[in-house]
C-alpha cells in the first residue's frame, strides 16, 4: 500500500520498525535511517525476513535528508529522532512533497522549552504543497489526545475538566535511568509546572503540586503536576475546557537523583569549557546513563496512561476515565523494547497506517485530535494497546 521511511533507531524506532514490518499489507517497503547505521542494521536483523533496508543520515542536515527521501521515495516519513530535528525533517518533507509524522513537538537544542508554535507555523506551507503533517502521534502526546477526541465525540456535549495521568510502575533494576532519551526526559521533568485554568496558563515550581492517585492494577502512586505539550493543542481544539492538567508519577529515589543532578549542574544545557573543549553537561550525562533502548530485558511491572474527564452530557454532569495499561515484559517479548518505547512506537505506526489507508486526510499541519479517533483506536487495540473505559466514577481530581 505504501513506502515508509523511519528516521531514528532508538527504543521507539525499534518498536516502530517491528510493528511496521509486521503489517506488510499496509507497509510494502521500509527504510530505517539514523546517524549510526549500525544501530539500524541491528534492528533490521532482529526483525528479520529482509523486510527493512537501512541507511545513514544526519537528521540535522536538510540536504542529506532530501537526498535520502528522493532516492527512496517514501509515501510518508515517520520521525522518531530527537525533537531538535523536527524542523529539518519537516523542511526536507516540504522540499520533496512527502507526508510527515512525529511523536513529540519541536524544541530548540539551546533552550529547555517546547511548544507547537514552530511547527504550527508550517501549516500554510504544507497546505500549499498539498501534503500532510501529523504532529504528536505517540502516547502522550498522541493517544491521550485521541482519547480526549473520542470522549468529546461519544460521551460529552462539553468537556470541562481534563486530567491526563501517566504512571510508570515498572522496575528496571538501575539506580537511575530515564525511559527515553535522557537529554529530553530530564529537560522535560525539571521545568516549571504549567496548566490551563479559566482561560489562562498557570505556572508552578517544579513538582510543587502532587498527590497520590490510584491507577488500575497498580494502586496508589504519588503523581506530580508537570507541563506536557499536548495541553497546548488540546485547549486550542477543545475550547470548552475550563481546566487541563498533566500528572506523572516519580519515585522518591528518582527525584533524589534528579535533584542532585540539578544541584551539581549536570542538567545544564549551556556549553562549559573542559580541558580545552566545549561540552554540554546534560549531553555528557546522557553518555554515561543507561541507554533507554537497552532497559527492556530486565524491566518488570507496567505503565498506566489515560485521561480523567469531567463534563456535561444532556445537561447532566458526568465523569469518564479512559486508559491503557502496558506490561514492560510483554513489550520486550514482542519487540525487544521496554513499555515506554512500546507505548510511543505503536501509536506512531497506527498513525502512519491511518494516513496510508486514506483515513486521516488533510493538507497542512495537524494535531492528532483533529482527525477521527474511532478507526485509530480500533486499530490501536489490534496492534497491542487496548483501551478501557470507566463511567461515573470518582476521578480523584
Amino acid at each position: 500500500m505504501g513506502r515508509v521511511l523511519i528516521i531514528g533507531a532508538g527504543g521507539v524506532g525499534t518498536v516502530v520498525a517491528h510493528k511496521i514490518a509486521n503489517n506488510p499489507d499496509v507497509f510494502t517497503d521500509i527504510l530505517l535511517a539514523s546517524r549510526t547505521k549500525s544501530k539500524c542494521d541491528a534492528i533490521a536483523s532482529a526483525v528479520g525476513n529482509n523486510r527493512i533496508k537501512t541507511a545513514q543520515v544526519d537528521a540535522n542536515n536538510v540536504n542529506e535528508l532530501v537526498n535520502l527521501i528522493n532516492s527512496f521515495k517514501p509515501d510518508i516519513v515517520v520521525n522518531v529522532a530527537l525533537p531538535y530535528q523536527d524542523l529539518t525533517i519537516m523542511e526536507a518533507c516540504l522540499e520533496t512533497r512527502t507526508a510527515y509524522l512525529d511523536t513529540a513537538n519541536y524544541e530548540p537544542e539551546n533552550e529547555a522549552k517546547f511548544e507547537y508554535s514552530w511547527q504550527w507555523a508550517y501549516h500554510e506551507r504544507f497546505k500549499n504543497a498539498g501534503i500532510t503533517a501529523i504532529l504528536g502521534c505517540g502516547f502522550d502526546p498522541g493517544v491521550t489526545s485521541i482519547y480526549t477526541a473520542y470522549a468529546a465525540k461519544h460521551h460529552f456535549d462539553e468537556i470541562h475538566y481534563l486530567d491526563i495521568v501517566d504512571c510508570n510502575a515498572g522496575d528496571h533494576g538501575k539506580a537511575f535511568a530515564t525511559n527515553f532519551n535522557p537529554e529530553i526526559n530530564i529537560r522535560e521533568v525539571t521545568q516549571k509546572g504549567k496548566y490551563w485554568e479559566n482561560g489562562e496558563w498557570k505556572y508552578t515550581e517544579p513538582h510543587e503540586i502532587h498527590k497520590a492517585l490510584n491507577y488500575p492494577n497498580i494502586g496508589p502512586k504519588e503523581s506530580y503536576l508537570i507541563y506536557h505539550e499536548e495541553l497546548e493543542s488540546l485547549v486550542k481544539n477543545f475550547p470548552t475546557l475550563k481546566r487541563a492538567r498533566f500528572w506523572m508519577t516519580f519515585g522518591q529515589e528518582y527525584l533524589t537523583h534528579l535533584r542532585v543532578i540539578q544541584n551539581i549542574g549536570m542538567a545544564g544545557i549551556e556549553p562549559i569549557l573542559f580541558e580545552g573543549k566545549e561540552i554540554v553537561p546534560i549531553k555528557f550525562l546522557k553518555a554515561v546513563l543507561p541507554d533507554p533502548g537497552e532497559l527492556g530485558e530486565n524491566y518488570t511491572g507496567e505503565t498506566s496512561i489515560g485521561c480523567r474527564i469531567r463534563g456535561i452530557k444532556d445537561g447532566k454532569e458526568k465523569t469518564y476515565y479512559i486508559y491503557n495499561n502496558c506490561k514492560h515484559q510483554d513489550a520486550f517479548h514482542e519487540t525487544g523494547a521496554q513499555g515506554v518505547s512500546y507505548t510511543t512506537g505503536v501509536p506512531a505506526t497506527v498513525g502512519a497506517m491511518m494516513y496510508l489507508k486514506g483515513i486521516w486526510k488533510g493538507m497542512g499541519v495537524f494535531n492528532v485530535e483533529e482527525f477521527d479517533p474511532d478507526p485509530f483506536l480500533q486499530e490501536l487495540a489490534k496492534q497491542g494497546l487496548p483501551w478501557t473505559e470507566l463511567f461515573d466514577i470518582d476521578l480523584e481530581l
